[in-house]
């Protein structure tokens, strides 16, 4: 049995050695690339304890927090402040690093009633239809296709397209 030739080695050598260096691209991209993105309402720790369910109204909380990034869609009494630290990695998808949501709850009166904190595994994940919404007006009935005709013009009798509109010099005509 033959063995390989000196360039055959060679060429197998750089290209592991290439291979070896890529891999550590991601290493360094990861330790000097784009600086994180926080975006939302991040909420202290320290401030989110300050806040005792029965004793602070929503105004207490306002003024501890900020406002809240989103409300509840149908009840008043649901605040949410969202946030999440995100890093865009060139040539790849938007990377979130950590994502935060605390719910606060109030009753009838505007006092605090509940504080929980939402994590990854109380979120849902949305998958896209690929369905299409129809337009109206792109298909045709059977009594459209019908009745559709009547008073615009049609084909003359050699199966062609009008060769004028009203206001307008046939093309016949003119040549």
């Amino acid at each position: 049995m033959a063995r390989p030739s000196r360039s055959v080695n060679a060429r197998l050598a750089a290209t592991l050695v290439l291979f070896g260096l890529l891999g550590g691209c991601d290493w360094i991209n990861d330790r000097i690339g784009p600086a994180a993105v926080e975006r939302g309402n991040r909420v202290d720790p320290e401030k989110l304890a300050q806040i005792t369910p029965g004793v602070q109204t929503r105004t207490d909380v306002e003024a501890l927090l900020g406002s809240p990034t989103a409300r509840g869609t149908f009840d008043e009494d649901n605040w949410y402040y969202i946030s999440a630290r995100s890093r865009i990695q060139p040539g790849r998808f938007l990377e979130i690093e950590d994502r935060r949501v605390v719910a606060i709850s109030f009753n009838r009166q505007g006092v605090v009633s509940g504080i929980r904190e939402l994590g990854q595994q109380d979120g849902r994940n949305v998958q896209m239809v690929s369905r299409e919404t129809p337009v109206p007006g792109t298909e045709r009935s059977l009594l459209q296709a019908l009745f559709g005709s009547i008073g615009r013009p049609g084909l003359d009798r050699a199966g062609t397209s009008p060769t004028s509109l009203p206001g307008q010099r046939a093309a016949t005509a003119a040549r």
